[in-house]
């Protein structure tokens, strides 16, 4: 039976501060606020309160001060145009680059990120080949519900991300393996494994693909 892993990018295999912390300088510089990084930064280092991630607490923060949708996508637009670079620095989970090296499984990128970028990144990262697909611009959660549906009937499936909404959700739903990674909690989230770091998942990926 085929199995295939479903990765998403921002949060859990591209890490670190650096693209969200772009997207706040984009948003300052379209506010002409400067105080306006160092409330993001209070935010982030509060955790993002109830933000479904970094992105959506610069977005929160962003908008009690004005900003309008077409601001914020300008701003995120440019953001990613930095990606990889050191403006907008990003780093791979540690045993990452092993474990896709070595994984018996189709390996899928799955990201709402639009392709700005994103082969370049993951050069930076190690990781250049290392995917057997990448869907940009996925528009998940529903886009990875129809991703979802065009996948083997046979297949066993394992999706692996740090939004339980976007990223896992809808797998579950349809009664697929799911590993929720990272640090903003979502009181709906029942994933089938759970760790901090890529790396104490590890054990558990390998474990599910032996199974």
């Amino acid at each position: 039976m085929n199995s295939i892993l479903l990765f998403d990018f921002d949060g859990t295999i591209a890490l670190g501060d650096g693209p969200v912390l772009a997207y706040a300088q984009q948003v300052a510089a379209g506010l002409g606020d400067d105080a306006f990084l160092d409330d993001t930064r209070a935010a982030l280092a509060a955790g993002g309160g109830d933000s479904l991630d970094g992105y959506d607490a610069v977005r929160r923060v962003a908008e009690a001060r004005g900003a309008d949708a077409r601001l914020l996508s300008a701003a995120y637009l440019a953001s990613r145009a930095q990606l990889g670079t050191p403006d907008a620095p990003i780093t791979a989970p540690d045993g990452l680059v092993d474990f896709l090296s070595s994984v018996d499984a189709e390996r899928i990128l799955v990201t709402n990120a639009p392709d700005i970028r994103i082969v370049d990144a993951l050069e930076s990262l190690g990781l250049g080949g290392l995917f057997d697909r990448i869907v940009t611009g996925a528009g998940k959660p529903q886009g990875l519900e129809a991703l979802l549906v065009e996948l083997p009937d046979n297949a066993r499936v394992l999706s692996i991300g740090d939004i339980w909404h976007n990223d896992l959700a809808p797998a579950h739903a349809r009664g697929h393996a799911t590993a929720l990674i990272g640090g903003f909690s979502d009181p709906d989230a029942t994933p089938t494994f759970r760790a901090a770091e890529f790396s104490t998942l590890v054990p558990q990926l390998e474990a599910w693909l032996r199974g």
